[in-house]
This record gives C-alpha cells, sequence and structure tokens, in this order.
C-alpha cells in the first residue's frame, strides 16, 4: 500500500533497464503500459523531471488496482501519445478544465518534503483514479479551483492539514508532517528517440531514469 513504511523501506541498488532503456521496455511489456506503471510504482521508480529534480512515482492503491485490472482483463490500455504531441494542449479534444478519464489524462500531484522518497530529493509524483471516489484522489476542492495550464506561482499549494480536512483522511499517514502539494493534470507522450514522458498540463515533464547517474539521463537510458 502506499504509505510512508513504502518509502522508508529499503531502495533498491537501481530501475531494471525494462523500465528505463525504451528498446527493453518494448521487448519486455508489448504495449501493457497499465503493468510498466505498475511496475514503476512497485520499484520505486523515479521520473527526470526539469533536467534533474528526481521525483519517484507512487500511485493511489485504486489506480493501481484498477491498472492491474486492466492488465489482467486486456482492458482499455493507457494511451501514450505520439511524439508530434509534446504538450497537453496538442492531443485531440483538449479542454482547459479539470476532467480526466485513467486513460488519455490522468489526475495527479507533485509532492514535497516526502521521507525517504526514493531519488534523494524528497519528491514524489503521486497519479490517482479519477472519477471513482478514489480516497486519495483529488478533493471536490481541487476539482473546482483547478487551474493546472497556469504558472505554478499562481496557484493554489496544500498543506497537509488542507488535504485531510478536504478528505483525504490519511495524507499524513502516506506522505508524512510536512508534505506538500500542488494538483496537476498528465499525460503520457513518446519523443523522437522513443523516450516516455510523464508531462504535466503546464509543460513540466519527466522520463524514467535512475537516480544519482545523470550520463544515463544525458544518453536518455
Amino acid at each position: 500500500p502506499s504509505s510512508v513504511t513504502l518509502h522508508s523501506s529499503t531502495a533498491l541498488c537501481g530501475m531494471a533497464a525494462s523500465l528505463v532503456e525504451p528498446s527493453q521496455r518494448d521487448e519486455k511489456y508489448k504495449g501493457d503500459i497499465a503493468s510498466y506503471l505498475v511496475d514503476l510504482h512497485d520499484n520505486r521508480g523515479t521520473f527526470d523531471f526539469c533536467g534533474g529534480m528526481m521525483f519517484q512515482l507512487m500511485l493511489s492503491d485504486k489506480l493501481r488496482d484498477h491498472l492491474v485490472d486492466v492488465a489482467a482483463t486486456n482492458g482499455q490500455q493507457p494511451e501514450i501519445f505520439d511524439a508530434a504531441k509534446p504538450r497537453m494542449f496538442n492531443i485531440p479534444g483538449y479542454a482547459q478544465n479539470a476532467d480526466a478519464d485513467n486513460i488519455r489524462i490522468f489526475h495527479g500531484r507533485e509532492l514535497r518534503q516526502i521521507p525517504d522518497a526514493a531519488g534523494g530529493f524528497g519528491f514524489v509524483l503521486q497519479l490517482s483514479m479519477a472519477n471513482d471516489d478514489d480516497p486519495e484522489g483529488w478533493s471536490a476542492e481541487e476539482v473546482n479551483t483547478y487551474d493546472g495550464w497556469g504558472a505554478d506561482s499562481g496557484r493554489t499549494w496544500r498543506k497537509a492539514d488542507i488535504y485531510e480536512s478536504e478528505g483525504f483522511k490519511d495524507f499524513r499517514k502516506t506522505f508524512g508532517e510536512k508534505a506538500f502539494g500542488l494538483n496537476h493534470r498528465f499525460y503520457l507522450h513518446l519523443d523522437g528517440r522513443n523516450k516516455i514522458w510523464l508531462s504535466a498540463e503546464d509543460g513540466c515533464e519527466g522520463t524514467p531514469a535512475e537516480a544519482g547517474n545523470p550520463i544515463s539521463r544525458l544518453f536518455g537510458f
């Protein structure tokens, strides 16, 4: 389960090549992106955002269960857009709203000051289940005030007590007393080297990368 005890567990020596290197990823997963995202979560996989800020990917329990079911039942896989769509506003049907469908667009949060988050920065990128009463998902207040196409500096960051008052009852148990964050919509796209990018609506994005290895990040492995 997603909890602080998960963060403080023994870190892996490194991410498996199939989680980072595009050809090995495609050979193993063969389009099963649901399983790929679950494995990134289960292995405390990290994404390199903004040229060196390492975020651990975490899925809410409900989203993880959903993706496991998608993989097991040949359900509708999360969509990865091609390299011609490097920004969310490039995808068909884009609109500035809070909608997400757990396929093309996901609800997420960037969270900071997380104890022992993988990557060494204390950063977590959490994805949750939209439209299904996920106890770890966006609150009504997050939905109603969402403006993630704008600059972070003008948006509402939430502290742990606010998350809990708005309905995420186990926020401090899950992420720690000092954690705070900002909600974003996210989508997946490829680049010209077939790397996967998890991209926020405002354009900040990250690609799976092993923490502490700038040479591998430079060459896209």
